[in-house]
This record gives C-alpha cells, structure tokens and sequence, in this order.
C-alpha cells in the first residue's frame, strides 16, 4: 500500500531528554521564566507574564476565581466560552475588578462577532478564538472579520493547529499568537476517534521552524514541569494547562465527597457531558468526562511548577526562555530510557 506524503517519526514528551550543559547559575533567583504574549503595535498594551502558564480555556478550569488567581501567580486563564454572553461577560466584571488582565475565548460561528463585541466593550485585551482544528476555512472568515472590525486593539490568541502549515496560514489570517498541538490533552479521544493528531513536542519543534514570529503556546500532552521545559526549549513562549490546574480550589464546581477522599469535576469540551450541558445536544464525541482528587490552593500548583522551570533552565545553563531555546540540546532516548527516566522503583 502506497501512502501519500511521508510517515514521519513524531516525537512525544517522553521520547527525548534534554542534556545537562555547564551551568554558572547560582541561584534559581537569577532565572527569569516569564515572557511577553502581547504587545500591540500602537503601544498602549502589553501582557507581560512572569510564569509561562496560561489556563485553558475549559468549563471545569477557567472561571472567575482561576481567572484572578492566576494572575495574581504571574500567569493568565483564557474565560471559557461555553455560556451565554451576559454570564461570560459576569466573569470578566469580577477578573477586572480584582485588577487582573481579562482574557476571554469566543468561537468562529454562530454569535462569535457579538460575543467578541460584547467582551471587548467589557474590557477584554486579549480573545481566544477557540476550536478543536484551527486550520479551517472558518477560522480564516473569523480571523479577516475580526480584525476587519476591531484592528489592533485587541491581541487575537487562535487555535489549535498541528503543523507548521497550520500555524503560518493562522498568523498570516491575523493571528497574534497560536495554540499548538491538536489531540494531546489528557481528556482529549481526537486521536482514537479520527486518526488525527501530530505528538505534542513534534509540533512545537515543526511550528517554531516558522519565520512568523507570533508567541507559540504547546496546548496538550503537558504532565509536569520537565514537560513544561522540553516545550519552552524546543520553541513554545507559553503552555496552557488543563489537567495540572484540575481539582484545584479555584476551578469551578462543587466538592464531591466520596469513601476515597474529595474530587471534582474535570472534562473534555468535545465529551458528551460538556456539550449536552452547553448546547442540548452532541456532535462528534472527542473528550470524555472524568473526576479528580482535590488538590487545594492553585498557588501551591504553579508553585512547584515554577520551581521545576527554574531547575529545568538551570541544568541548561540557561536565565531566560530565550537563552534556554539558543543553548538546548535535545537527546532520543529508548524505552529503556524512559524506564531509568521515571521514579522505577515503584515498577519493580
């Protein structure tokens, strides 16, 4: 059987490691692990974040209080669009008047224009247009109306894509910035479902091969904070989180108590769960719905996370996510590798 194109070997998280390189850092305090997302070419705004983290855009993880509280940690969560405008627009009221920066997603049909009036007129600086497969024709209508309309007064987050392809047509249609990977989510059956997808890393390596020069944010397949450093270094400016941020005091929904301990409520926005709720109805299934244990303050997360960011530039020899993508040096490793890599006492 011929196939058409080429079967090239994907890489995932797990398939490299980055190699230790001579290091004359002293502290973790001279490390700076923050970057900006968005700055408009008239100069009046600018989103500089201190942690590379940004909150999915998920109706179990990014509300109100995840909204504000990421942001008082350095970071920011894109509100979810799975709501009527007026509720959308409730959140935002409450992020603005904690003083935080308001990000908000909105889609690429239906009331995707009104919505995006609505929220700018309430003060949002930052839209997410937010859809499964971003390199789409409604993606392209959306992007030249939105930019049509507003110009440059709003930074225009757009996604998801998997290919470099993908992610330059994105910035050439308007695009200030693009989420990068397609199926790598935790709760995401876009793979099992359709056969599509390109592993996480792949995609970051292939997209950060562009000469676009729009932020890359690896959206997908993120565990841990070494993940989280294996994206910066192979070309992501940010990564957004779903599953890491999950059970967290500040995503939304009720406590449930069972014999086991405290869980909540964490999905996929293409489960049958998820888009009975939203809309009545369901499409094509591409998430399922699950519980996780409660983790307490979302504070204590993103805490330990940077701190294996900072540790994870520091073997590089590195003080900033740019220096970290000059100096990396990436390694295959066999699955006897990814074996010896893990805590395996737990496996003998």
């Amino acid at each position: 059987m011929k196939i058409k194109g080429h079967a090239a070997k994907g890489l995932a998280y797990d398939d490299v490691l980055l190699v230790p390189q001579y290091s004359d850092i002293k502290s973790r305090r001279e490390i700076h692990i923050g970057n900006t997302l968005a700055t408009h070419r008239d100069g009046h705004y600018t989103c500089a974040l201190d942690l590379p983290i940004i909150g999915s855009p998920m109706d179990t993880i990014s509300e109100n209080e995840m909204g504000i509280a990421m942001w008082q940690e350095g970071g920011l969560a894109i509100i979810h669009r799975y709501n009527t405008i007026q509720e959308q627009l409730d959140i935002i009221d409450d992020v603005i008047y904690a003083n935080a920066n308001a990000a908000a997603a909105i889609g690429t049909s239906g009331d995707y224009l009104e919505r995006a009036r609505a929220l700018i007129g309430g003060g949002v600086k930052i839209l997410c247009v937010d859809v499964a497969h971003g390199h789409h024709i409604l993606m392209k209508e959306a992007l030249t109306s939105l930019r049509q309309e507003f110009g440059d007064q709003v930074h225009i987050m757009a996604g998801n894509v998997a290919t470099l392809e993908g992610y330059n047509d994105l910035v050439d249609w308007g695009a200030d910035s693009v989420r990068c990977n397609i199926g790598g989510g935790s709760i995401c059956s876009t793979r099992i479902q359709t056969g599509h997808g390109v592993p996480g890393l792949h995609t970051i390596i292939e997209c950060a091969r562009s000469d676009r020069n729009a932020p890359i944010i690896a959206d997908g397949g993120i565990r841990n904070s070494g993940d989280i450093v294996k994206a910066l270094a192979a070309g992501a400016d940010f990564v957004m989180l779903g599953s890491l941020l999950s059970g967290t005091d500040e995503t939304p929904g009720d406590v449930i108590n069972t014999r086991d301990g405290k869980f909540k409520s964490y999905r996929g926005m293409a489960s049958k769960d998820a888009q009975v709720e939203w809309r009545g109805k369901t499409a094509s299934l591409e998430g399922i719905a699950t519980t996780v244990p409660c983790k307490g303050p979302v504070e204590d997360v993103l805490h330990e996370l940077a701190r294996g960011i900072r540790s994870g530039l520091s073997y590089s020899g590195a003080r900033s996510i740019v220096e970290l993508q000059q100096k990396a040096k990436f390694m295959r490793q066999t699955g006897s590798g990814q074996t010896e890599s893990s805590t395996h006492i737990l496996k003998r």
